[in-house]
């Protein structure tokens, strides 16, 4: 299923519904269009195109409306894809039952984005993964292969019932 069919069933992950999952099955149904896509996703051009344990890939499409008054792809949009990106590498760790939360981000810009770049990817990898505390880094190149970001993140886990740190 594409991003644009996903636009019409996008919303928040039914709690219920995913609660004995593991993050890469959750993650892998969320993909192939069984689960839905999170809201943001068709309005940002960001698409989940891979998931592994610990890896997964995004790729998306700087836009016209992404531009900053420099004329080049938004830092914030650049962000957007990596913390989607890390943040789901540990998703991707998790055990049934659990959650996380974003902690703190930092982002390294390398290279201007220009909104007719084309699709550009997003890989991140687990680098920790705790039972508290979760670390990733995350690399955003465009249709060239040139490095246009590169980041980490740290994250909290949670458990799914009491919203607590596991």
């Amino acid at each position: 299923m594409t991003l644009a069919e996903r636009k019409l069933v996008a919303r928040p992950l039914p709690r219920e519904g995913i609660a004995g999952l593991t993050g890469k099955e959750t993650l892998a149904r969320v993909m192939r269009g069984e689960l839905p896509a999170p809201p943001f996703a068709p309005t940002t051009l960001i698409d989940l195109a891979e998931v592994d344990e610990g890896r997964v890939v995004f790729t998306g499409r700087p836009d016209f409306a992404f531009l900053n008054p420099m004329g080049t792809v938004h830092g914030g949009w650049i962000a957007t894809i990596l913390d989607s990106a890390m943040g789901c590498a540990v998703h991707s760790t998790l055990r049934p039952g659990q959650l996380y939360t974003t902690t703190s981000m930092t982002i390294n810009y390398v290279r201007a984005l220009a909104a007719d770049a084309g699709e550009v990817r997003c890989e991140a990898v687990a680098v920790h993964s705790g039972s508290r505390m979760a670390s990733s880094e995350g690399r955003l190149v465009d249709s060239r292969g040139r490095l246009i970001a590169h980041g980490s993140e740290t994250c909290m886990i949670l458990d799914a019932g009491t919203n607590t740190v596991t």
